[in-house]
């Protein structure tokens, strides 16, 4: 059964869709089936894998909804390894949709029920909100990872999203662990970026991941060829940032694989 991994931060340009197409891409490369849903309706995940989202009819919403078979929605990518359950502006709808829906932070989570045998990983990008699809996100997900830019507000809303994390395991999904915590547009020349790695470090050790992803320039023009790093330029420090991450990750997943076999 495949691993449900969402990417959240309810604080908006931190990497988020960056880190979810790339670590996607990079997961592929080493020949890893994963999935990449995009549940934010700005869609970027989508456009950043090549997929207009004005052309999309069937998408995250309409998976949300109900509406479909969740199989019917899946894209194939042009990455290796890489499909995706493209978004569109009408997942706005859905938020107020489903308010008056029975169990409906548990919407995302029953449709990938039946789609969880097919990959090995599957990546949930999410809005930059705690709203109801995000809280349908953390509720389907097994575990989160959290993108924290390496500048002065980084620490900001961090403590806001810990307690929606902490109030989702206590409510709807027991089973959530945090991934880890991801620093992202380091910059080494940077005191302040520097200062940020060391507090966040501090505060909380074992939970933030050894790879740091660097501000690098190839990152920014990627989506606009829609591509992923590894595809637009695999040499670039971006790809090697990604594809560390992507190792970091799969050895955290089978350490974490093997124990729960020994116990």
């Amino acid at each position: 059964m495949g691993k449900v991994v969402a990417i959240a931060n309810q604080k908006g340009g931190v990497g988020k869709t960056t880190t979810a197409v790339n670590l996607s891409a990079s997961l592929g490369v080493l020949e890893q089936r994963v999935l990449l849903i995009d549940a934010d309706p700005q869609a970027n995940a989508t456009s950043g894998l090549g997929v207009d989202p004005q052309s999309v009819t069937l998408g995250t919403y309409q998976l949300i909804e109900h509406q479909v078979n969740p199989k019917d929605v899946i894209i194939k990518t042009n990455t290796p390894n890489v499909w995706l359950i493209p978004s569109q502006i009408d997942l706005v709808a859905a938020e107020i949709e489903l308010v008056d829906k029975e169990r409906r932070e548990y919407m995302l989570r029953a449709a990938i029920s039946e789609i969880r045998d097919d990959f090995d990983y599957i990546l949930i990008d999410c809005a930059p909100s705690l709203g109801l699809i995000t809280i349908n996100a953390l509720t389907a997900a097994d575990s989160v990872i959290v993108p924290i830019q390496c500048e002065y507000f980084a620490l900001e809303g961090l403590g806001k999203l810990l307690n929606t994390i902490r109030s989702v395991q206590s409510i709807h999904n027991p089973d959530l662990d945090i991934e880890g915590l991801l620093l992202t547009m380091y910059d080494s020349r940077l005191r302040l970026s520097n200062q940020v790695v060391e507090e966040v470090k501090t505060h909380f050790q074992n939970m933030v991941f050894e790879t740091i992803i660097s501000r690098n320039v190839k990152l920014s023009e990627a989506p606009s060829f829609g591509e992923s790093i590894v595809v637009y330029d695999a040499t670039s420090q971006g790809a090697v940032n990604y594809l560390n991450l992507a190792r970091e990750f799969l050895k955290n997943n089978t350490a974490s694989t093997e124990n729960s076999t020994a116990k």
